[in-house]
């Protein structure tokens, strides 16, 4: 079980860091302070997976703050 715990955390840590490099080397958008909160909340999540209160918690904040997220840089963009 914490092999598959480490493996998602890699995982995940190599897909962010991609994407952070794309936009990055396009100089277009970065990570918002909220989108990485939501990243953040989302790992932590994997992490304490084990007690699923917790864990699924976590997720779920980490999800609806990404949400958050999109909605407000949709509305920026449209302004």
């Amino acid at each position: 079980m914490t092999f598959y715990i480490i493996i998602s955390i890699v995982a995940l840590l190599l897909i962010a860091g991609v994407i952070f490099q794309r936009r990055k080397d396009t100089d277009k958008q970065t990570f918002t302070a909220l989108a990485a909160l939501a990243f953040v909340f989302v790992i932590l999540g994997i992490t304490f997976g084990e007690d699923r209160l917790i864990g699924y918690s976590l997720i779920g904040f980490g999800v609806l703050l990404a949400i958050i997220d999109i909605v407000q840089q949709h509305l920026k963009t449209k302004k």
